[in-house]
């Protein structure tokens, strides 16, 4: 078959663009294939939710459907765009998952040296802080949750810091004008979440622990 220069110039052309077309549509199957397997993976690594949540004294600290309420409260609001969770969201706010531990540690660090010591955590010394950060470190790497029972088990000591964070964050998705300075650094909104309800549970129902 004899080509021309013309038809062996317009060969050479659609070649090069044919091999990019075939690149292109092997990186588009190579990251929607790796974004399956990730999203997989995330998934089988989910926390499960438990059917309760419960202090060591038997108490019950809220259930299974209150999560839940809690995670469609925070839905509700957008909440994606009100921080992140887990490291997925806006970085307006903070990602809520480490300031809830870092305040429940906190809150929990006190409790345990007011327990231990009758005395709050910045005035112990050297020694009396380090007993008291060995215990908060054990107490928060602690998983209490029964896979057999679907029940989370918590120390009473964790169970009361637990409740001071909660009062935090009620306070701060409402409208207590004490936390106006910290809701415009997130860049919030008075009454973010108007039902108490809603406020006592929508963190809670992202940071299962």
């Amino acid at each position: 078959m004899h080509l021309t220069n013309s038809s062996i110039v317009e060969e050479n052309k659609v070649r090069p663009a044919r091999r990019l077309w075939q690149w292109l549509a092997v990186v588009f199957v190579l990251s929607f294939a790796a974004l399956g397997w990730l999203g997989r993976e995330i998934y089988l690594a989910a926390p499960p939710i438990p059917k309760s949540v419960i202090a060591a004294d038997g108490r019950v600290l809220y259930d299974g459907s209150q999560i839940e309420d809690g995670q469609r409260a925070w839905r509700s609001v957008g909440g994606q765009q009100l921080g992140t969770v887990w490291g997925h969201g806006s970085y307006v706010a903070p990602d809520w998952s480490a300031d809830w531990l870092h305040r429940e540690a906190t809150a929990l660090r006190d409790r345990l040296a007011l327990d231990n010591y009758g005395r709050a955590a910045g005035t112990l010394s050297l020694r009396e802080r380090a007993a008291v950060d060995a215990a908060l470190k054990e107490e928060m790497r602690h998983n209490g949750y029964d896979a057999t029972t679907g029940i989370l088990t918590v120390s009473n000591e964790r169970a009361r810091a637990m409740a001071v964070v909660a009062q935090h964050y009620a306070s701060l998705f409402g409208d207590d004008p004490a936390f106006d300075h910290l809701r415009d650094q997130y860049a919030m909104g008075d009454n973010v979440l108007p039902r108490p309800q809603d406020r006592q549970f929508c963190l809670r129902g992202n940071l299962i622990f």
